[in-house]
């Protein structure tokens, strides 16, 4: 089965578009590129989801618009909806991590403060945050039952994807945010350069939008952990301790040119059905930045890595009853070091994730980058023992 992926691979042509319904669906091996466990990449010692997705955590839904115009627009739209509710009427515990600060991450404050997100979680290009946030509060005001809201907090993350998008064009518009918040669906989630992946580069390669969960067992909690990236950082790549991108030849300061001319950020959403408050979300948080260095990031100075924590495990009322106390259900602190365990790993996979799935995408003046050649890959993570024959 191996070699009929890196067959296809090779075979692939240099873009493919899906329908935002279509994209919400597609499953691994639909685009004819592998997923890791597909070419015997096992990151980690716990166990995934069903999916291996995001959306193993119940009740989470993921929708993307993929935007391709002309030879300049390659962008897009991703967004992750906690539940299918109204949010604002039932926010969900959450917190934000910063691993870098150099990014656009609109949302920050009030989810540090009250400690909840009220909106879906919204991703895309930098220069189109902006207006992302302006469709995404319009989207809210309208919903039945908001109707007298006076105050929204729009959470929208980026990366910038100018080196194959014409991001000055700023070619997202509102009916885009809207179309990735209406598809957003349950089940597999497609990778790649799809969403707000599409005109995204990682360490050397095409990356994009990848996803991975863990799955505790009931004498560990029986939570899920489930993880999403929008991969467009640079580094030196590593899989499963295999040196990838050195034996390919391109990573990070190998070369003036390279040292210039390369990408900054990552933009890492988790969600878990584990009954965590906003402190014990931040400290998972935290932990997700362990997989993006395990992958080779050195968090750059130009770099805005972020994560976006919550849980679907409580979800908080809008208007509360009279009294002023309330008792809840919290995981004890000595129990979160297995989730901690589950964020890194599926950190991790989402990113071998994003790159293994991503298609080489040509954009703006013509430039071109390659998806990761699978052949190659294994090859080296074979050899190195990062996959077992």
């Amino acid at each position: 089965m191996l070699q009929s992926y890196i067959s296809a691979a090779t075979a692939l042509a240099m873009f493919a578009l899906a329908s935002p319904a279509e994209e919400a669906h597609v499953t691994g091996s639909q685009s004819g590129r592998p997923r890791a466990r597909d070419i015997g990449l096992a990151i980690g010692v716990l166990e995934p989801g069903p999916l291996n997705a995001i959306t193993d955590v119940p009740g989470v839904k993921v929708g993307h618009k993929t935007i391709v115009e002309g030879d300049s627009t390659r962008t897009g739209v991703t967004a992750i909806l906690p539940h299918g509710g109204n949010m604002f009427r039932h926010k969900v515990p959450a917190a934000i991590a910063v691993g870098n600060g150099f990014g656009k991450l609109i949302g920050v404050t009030q989810v540090d403060e009250l400690g909840v997100i009220e909106t879906p979680i919204v991703l895309t290009n930098t220069l189109s945050a902006f207006l992302a946030a302006d469709a995404l509060v319009q989207y809210m005001l309208e919903m039945p039952g908001n109707e007298n809201v006076l105050s929204v907090n729009p959470v929208v993350g980026e990366t910038n994807d100018g080196y194959l998008n014409d991001i000055r064009s700023r070619g997202v518009r509102a009916k885009d945010v809207r179309a990735a918040i209406t598809a957003a669906a349950s089940g597999p989630v497609v990778e790649g350069s799809v969403g707000a992946g599409t005109g995204t580069r990682c360490m050397g390669w095409k990356g994009g939008i990848g996803t991975s969960s863990r799955r505790l067992t009931e004498s560990l909690g029986g939570c899920t952990i489930g993880v999403l990236v929008q991969t467009n950082f640079d580094g030196v790549l590593t899989i499963a301790g295999a040196p990838v991108g050195q034996e390919l030849g391109r990573y990070y300061l190998m070369d003036e040119k390279r040292k210039v001319d390369s990408p900054g950020s990552c933009m890492i959403v988790v969600a878990t059905d584990a009954p965590l408050d906003a402190r014990q979300l931040g400290r998972l948080a935290h932990r997700a930045l362990l997989g993006l260095a395990t992958v080779g990031s050195p968090m750059k100075h130009g770099s805005g890595d972020y994560v976006i924590a919550f849980s679907t495990a409580k979800k908080e009322p809008y208007q509360r009853e009279v009294s002023r106390f309330e008792t809840v259900t919290l995981m004890r602190d000595e129990a979160l070091s297995p989730l901690f365990q589950a964020a890194r790993e599926a950190t991790e996979e989402a990113i071998i994730n994003s790159l293994l799935r991503a298609t080489t995408v040509t954009g703006y003046r013509e430039r071109m980058v390659e998806a990761i050649p699978i052949d190659r890959v294994v090859e080296i993570c074979r050899r190195h023992g990062a996959i077992q024959d």
